[in-house]
Protein backbone atom coordinates (compact mmCIF):
# COMPACT_ATOMS: atom_id res chain seq x y z
CA UNK A 1 0.00 0.00 0.00
CA UNK A 2 1.47 3.37 -0.74
CA UNK A 3 2.27 5.27 2.28
CA UNK A 4 1.24 8.57 0.63
CA UNK A 5 -2.29 7.60 0.18
CA UNK A 6 -3.03 6.49 3.96
CA UNK A 7 -1.08 9.51 5.30
CA UNK A 8 -3.53 11.36 2.90
CA UNK A 9 -6.61 9.79 4.16
CA UNK A 10 -5.36 10.41 7.21
CA UNK A 11 -5.23 14.32 6.97
CA UNK A 12 -8.49 14.70 5.37
CA UNK A 13 -10.02 12.55 8.13
CA UNK A 14 -8.94 14.49 10.91
CA UNK A 15 -9.95 17.99 8.88
CA UNK A 16 -8.33 21.55 9.39
CA UNK A 17 -8.53 21.44 13.50
CA UNK A 18 -6.24 18.61 13.83
CA UNK A 19 -3.69 19.73 11.70
CA UNK A 20 -3.93 22.90 13.46
CA UNK A 21 -3.45 20.33 16.32
CA UNK A 22 -0.95 18.44 15.04
CA UNK A 23 1.40 21.61 14.03
CA UNK A 24 1.03 23.29 18.33
CA UNK A 25 2.00 19.25 18.91
CA UNK A 26 4.96 19.70 16.38
CA UNK A 27 5.79 23.13 17.53
CA UNK A 28 5.73 22.25 21.12
CA UNK A 29 7.94 19.25 20.49
CA UNK A 30 10.21 21.25 18.59
CA UNK A 31 10.23 23.76 21.62
CA UNK A 32 11.56 20.99 23.29
CA UNK A 33 14.15 19.79 21.57
CA UNK A 34 15.46 22.96 20.39
CA UNK A 35 14.94 25.79 23.64
CA UNK A 36 14.56 29.02 22.89
CA UNK A 37 11.15 29.95 24.24
CA UNK A 38 9.54 31.32 21.16
CA UNK A 39 8.09 28.16 19.36
CA UNK A 40 5.99 27.62 22.49
CA UNK A 41 3.91 31.24 21.34
CA UNK A 42 3.77 29.59 18.38
CA UNK A 43 2.40 26.53 18.93
CA UNK A 44 0.25 27.87 21.28
CA UNK A 45 -0.92 30.22 18.48
CA UNK A 46 -1.37 27.29 16.20
CA UNK A 47 -3.62 25.47 18.72
CA UNK A 48 -5.69 28.25 19.20
CA UNK A 49 -6.37 28.47 15.45
CA UNK A 50 -7.13 24.68 15.78
CA UNK A 51 -9.30 24.87 18.76
CA UNK A 52 -11.27 27.81 16.60
CA UNK A 53 -12.03 25.25 14.00
CA UNK A 54 -13.58 22.71 15.81
CA UNK A 55 -16.37 25.26 16.38
CA UNK A 56 -15.79 27.13 12.75
CA UNK A 57 -14.78 23.82 10.73
CA UNK A 58 -15.90 26.15 7.64
CA UNK A 59 -13.51 29.13 7.78
CA UNK A 60 -11.64 29.54 5.17
CA UNK A 61 -8.06 28.48 4.90
CA UNK A 62 -7.29 32.27 4.40
CA UNK A 63 -8.63 33.37 7.45
CA UNK A 64 -6.85 30.10 9.38
CA UNK A 65 -4.04 31.88 8.38
CA UNK A 66 -4.22 35.38 9.08
CA UNK A 67 -5.81 34.14 12.34
CA UNK A 68 -2.20 32.19 12.83
CA UNK A 69 -0.28 35.24 11.96
CA UNK A 70 -2.35 37.51 14.57
CA UNK A 71 -2.46 34.79 17.34
CA UNK A 72 1.34 34.24 16.82
CA UNK A 73 2.02 38.41 16.93
CA UNK A 74 -0.37 38.11 19.99
CA UNK A 75 0.92 35.20 21.79
CA UNK A 76 4.92 36.33 21.21
CA UNK A 77 4.12 39.77 22.61
CA UNK A 78 2.64 37.98 25.53
CA UNK A 79 5.50 36.13 26.01
CA UNK A 80 7.87 38.81 25.75
CA UNK A 81 6.05 40.82 28.45
CA UNK A 82 5.89 37.81 30.84
CA UNK A 83 9.78 37.41 31.23
CA UNK A 84 10.04 41.30 31.09
CA UNK A 85 8.05 41.08 34.37
CA UNK A 86 9.13 37.94 35.47
CA UNK A 87 12.17 37.21 34.33
CA UNK A 88 14.39 33.82 34.72
CA UNK A 89 16.67 33.65 37.86
CA UNK A 90 19.20 31.21 39.32
CA UNK A 91 21.41 28.90 37.17
CA UNK A 92 19.34 29.20 34.50
CA UNK A 93 19.89 32.92 33.29
CA UNK A 94 23.69 32.20 33.60
CA UNK A 95 23.50 29.05 31.59
CA UNK A 96 25.15 31.05 28.47
CA UNK A 97 27.20 33.37 30.13
CA UNK A 98 30.12 31.00 31.90
CA UNK A 99 31.79 34.13 33.34
CA UNK A 100 28.21 35.35 35.32
CA UNK A 101 28.60 31.74 36.88
CA UNK A 102 31.70 32.65 38.68
CA UNK A 103 29.98 35.50 40.82
CA UNK A 104 29.42 34.12 43.95
CA UNK A 105 32.34 31.94 43.82
CA UNK A 106 34.87 31.39 47.06
CA UNK A 107 38.51 31.79 45.91
CA UNK A 108 41.93 31.45 47.14
CA UNK A 109 44.74 33.92 46.46
CA UNK A 110 47.22 32.96 44.89
CA UNK A 111 49.21 36.05 44.54
CA UNK A 112 48.93 38.60 46.87
CA UNK A 113 46.63 41.22 46.27
CA UNK A 114 48.49 44.60 46.12
CA UNK A 115 47.85 48.08 44.56
CA UNK A 116 44.43 46.30 43.33
CA UNK A 117 45.60 43.17 41.28
CA UNK A 118 46.83 39.79 42.55
CA UNK A 119 45.89 36.51 41.35
CA UNK A 120 43.46 33.77 42.38
CA UNK A 121 42.79 30.05 42.20
CA UNK A 122 39.47 28.83 41.62
CA UNK A 123 39.09 25.21 40.78
CA UNK A 124 42.21 23.73 39.38
CA UNK A 125 42.96 27.24 37.37
CA UNK A 126 44.22 30.54 38.43
CA UNK A 127 42.76 33.68 37.33
CA UNK A 128 43.48 37.47 37.43
CA UNK A 129 42.24 39.47 40.29
CA UNK A 130 41.15 42.90 41.41
CA UNK A 131 40.09 44.02 45.01
CA UNK A 132 40.98 45.06 47.94
CA UNK A 133 44.89 44.45 49.56
CA UNK A 134 44.50 40.80 50.12
CA UNK A 135 47.64 38.64 51.36
CA UNK A 136 47.98 35.05 49.94
CA UNK A 137 46.24 32.27 51.42
CA UNK A 138 43.16 33.97 52.41
CA UNK A 139 39.51 33.07 50.96
CA UNK A 140 37.76 35.40 49.02
CA UNK A 141 34.24 35.51 47.34
CA UNK A 142 34.00 36.33 43.71
CA UNK A 143 31.48 40.02 42.98
CA UNK A 144 31.66 40.20 39.28
CA UNK A 145 33.99 39.70 36.27
CA UNK A 146 35.52 41.98 34.22
CA UNK A 147 36.73 41.13 31.02
CA UNK A 148 38.16 38.44 32.32
CA UNK A 149 39.36 39.47 35.69
CA UNK A 150 37.44 38.10 38.75
CA UNK A 151 36.58 41.15 40.97
CA UNK A 152 36.95 39.75 44.74
CA UNK A 153 36.02 41.30 48.17
CA UNK A 154 37.57 39.48 51.67
CA UNK A 155 34.51 36.30 52.85
CA UNK A 156 32.84 38.17 56.18
CA UNK A 157 33.74 36.07 59.41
Amino acid sequence: MNPFIIWGDFLSGIGGAGGWLIAALLLGIAELAIPGVFLVFVAVAAAIVGLALLALPDLPIAAQIGAFAAWSVVTVLIGRRWYRDYPVEGDAARLNDPAARLVGAVVTVERAIEHGSGRVTLGDGAWPARGPELPTGVSARVVAVDAGVLVVEPLDG
